[in-house]
């Protein structure tokens, strides 16, 4: 960094029942090479020893505060009250979720970006995501990104600039700006927040892998979203209402028509997995809103493909999903 005074970072942490990583989360904090940060976190009635493991934390350090919800609220209600309570003199805005961690250099590498870039409103990296890297395909020349155009990328490719909010710094003044900053009614409100902001505002990018973003069977995403295969909705939400803004349209049509392929050749494995009436009630729901007719038809037609491509693998999976139907049905009696 330069001989100017560090802007000052604040790095927040919504957390529920997070006893398990947190220590983890906090050390990887406690060691970043950047010093000029405050630490938030937004305890929200964890019913685990989550508040005594933070709550020693900062008895031993100034730096951070920690606030206690008086009531439990849903997860992006939490990050929304989290980023309120950064300091007003906060120039910059560093989410981090409790079951992930910063390598050391996280900070000072992306504060190093934005100080540099003044045009810049988000600052990405490279994400560890167990074994596997993400983030990986933007264009390698230049460390800053014009936002209109990220955001096309984004869009037109699987590159993953905002994977999570954990691989992201912010410009404080944009948190401040939106109220709510996150959509609480949409679980993919931080992807949603990154398209609006890069309307204005363009994205840097460091080279390095920066964060750690842990994948368990506890998270958000595996307990409710995979489940129900709720990606493949919020990934056309995403399509249809930012496509025809930073897309042209034969782009836009061409990758409304690859998405809704995916779709249904996921929905035809669902139907020959024989998932129950209540996920097809929700696809038919979810599908409604974004304005499109959900089409049996269509998942018939690739049920069949499949049986054509993979016969085997059909059979398998109907044999095993009939036996346990019957054997639900057999209990249920019993009971």
């Amino acid at each position: 960094m330069s001989s100017n005074p560090q802007p000052l970072v604040s790095i927040v942490t919504p957390v529920y029942n997070g006893e398990k990583y947190i220590k983890e989360c906090v050390e990887s904090v406690l060691a970043q090479t950047y010093q000029n940060w405050e630490y938030i976190i937004a305890n929200n009635c964890s019913t685990d020893r989550t508040l005594e493991i933070v709550t020693s934390y900062a008895k031993r350090h100034p730096q951070i505060k920690v606030y206690n919800n008086d009531s439990l609220i849903n997860a992006r209600q939490n990050h929304n009250k989290a980023v309120r309570w950064m300091s007003p003199n906060s120039k910059y805005c560093k989410l981090l979720h409790a079951d992930d961690w910063l390598f050391p250099n996280c900070i000072e590498m992306m504060v190093r970006v934005n100080e540099a870039n003044p045009s810049v409103g988000i600052v990405g990296s490279y994400g560890l995501v167990g074994d596997r890297v993400v983030s990986d395909g933007l264009p390698y020349e230049t460390e800053v990104i014009p936002g209109r155009e990220l955001a096309r990328l984004a869009l037109l490719k699987p590159i993953l600039p905002f994977y999570s909010p954990t691989s992201l710094l912010i410009r404080s003044d944009i948190v401040r700006k939106r109220d709510p900053f996150y959509d609480e009614e949409n679980i993919h409100a931080d992807h949603k927040a990154c398209y609006e902001i890069l309307r204005d505002y363009d994205y840097g990018f460091v080279r390095q892998v920066l964060t750690y973003i842990r994948k368990h069977a506890d998270s958000i995403t595996s307990s409710i979203a995979l489940p129900i295969d709720m990606w493949q909705i919020t990934n056309l939400d995403l399509l249809t209402r930012y496509g025809p803004e930073f897309l042209t349209r034969d782009e836009f049509e061409e990758q409304l028509k690859e998405q809704f392929s995916e779709y249904y050749r996921v929905m035809a494995r669902r139907f020959i997995e024989n998932r129950e009436s209540d996920y097809w009630q929700y696809h038919q729901q979810e599908l409604q809103k974004l304005g499109y007719q959900f089409s049996f038809l269509q998942v018939l037609l690739e049920a069949l493909q499949e049986f054509v491509m993979h016969p085997r693998w059909v059979v398998r999976t109907v044999y095993r999903s009939t036996q346990r139907k019957i054997k639900r049905m057999v209990l249920s009696e019993n009971h």
